[in-house]
């Protein structure tokens, strides 16, 4: 029975690995090229000659920009805006699932359509709103957009998909404890959401750390500048850019989503097939 299997095996990883290359591979060739010098990114662009090594290209990157600030920015940003989104992604969920008040379903309806507005097209009064209350310049409107982003819609769905899957009994022996709405929900229900937790954790994460749209039109001083806008700041006098220095930015930004994916994917992927049990 097994021989007969394996060469099916072997054709589905083969067609699995052919179906990867488009994804993997520019992530190989932007490791190889952030460790050469410009002219050898583009003279020869897979070549592993160790004369093309250029491994100061990571040092550099710290050493002629700014960009241990503005990376310490997207840190500080990402600290406040996760755990933001998740608390309040949570507890709406919570709301949306367990608890029963007048326009309820039509109020869940409203927070996902919100999931469909470009957010192009509530720029504009967003950043008047912003400007009138002297918060341009700052990091606070990029935070509160972030938490109440598409994103977070999102994870208000997420949440609420996922307090239905658990059994309402829970619900029934904490108030027999004593305990109230809240400390159902603290006390039981979340320890219980690790799993949604962690997929709401990675989305929020990946919003915050390459969010791009709205730094760009609030940040102007370079100093409060984020990771994706440093990323176009590697460029001569002349407005030429430094190839080697930004792919090397690059590595170092894209290091972080992919350590905090790989230690939480088992939850992520539990929690995508969960959300789809029950409507």
């Amino acid at each position: 029975m097994q021989r007969r299997e394996r060469p099916w095996t072997l054709l589905i990883y083969a067609v699995l690995v052919l179906v990867s290359l488009p994804f993997v591979l520019p992530s190989v060739w932007m490791l190889i090229s952030s460790l050469k010098s410009s002219a050898a990114i583009f003279g020869n662009p897979f070549s592993l000659s160790g004369s093309e090594w250029r491994p100061s290209n990571f040092w550099e990157v710290f050493r002629n920009y700014p960009f241990a600030r503005q990376y310490l920015n997207s840190v500080l940003i990402l600290l406040v805006s996760v755990p933001a989104t998740l608390l309040l992604s949570a507890l709406a969920g919570y709301g949306f699932a367990r608890l029963r008040f007048v326009g309820r379903d039509a109020v869940f309806l409203m927070t996902l359509g919100a999931m469909m507005i470009p957010s192009e097209l509530t720029a504009i009064p967003q950043f008047l709103l912003f400007k009138t209350l002297g918060l341009t310049n700052t990091h606070v409107p990029i935070i509160v957009l972030q938490v109440f982003s598409a994103t977070g819609a999102l994870a208000v769905f997420l949440m609420r998909q996922h307090f239905i899957t658990l059994p309402k009994e829970l619900d029934e022996a904490g108030r027999v404890d004593g305990l109230g709405y809240l400390g159902v929900f603290w006390y039981i229900m979340l320890p219980l959401s690790r799993p949604a937790l962690a997929t709401v954790a990675i989305f929020a994460l990946l919003n915050s750390w390459n969010d791009y749209f709205n730094p760009l039109i609030y940040l102007n001083d370079e100093k409060l500048m984020t990771l994706p806008l440093a990323l176009q700041r590697f460029t001569d006098p002349l407005g030429g850019v430094y190839w080697n220095l930004t792919l090397a930015a690059g590595v170092l930004v894209a290091l972080p989503v992919l350590l905090a994916f790989l230690l939480a994917q088992k939850q992520f992927i539990e929690s995508l097939a969960a959300t789809g049990t029950k409507g």
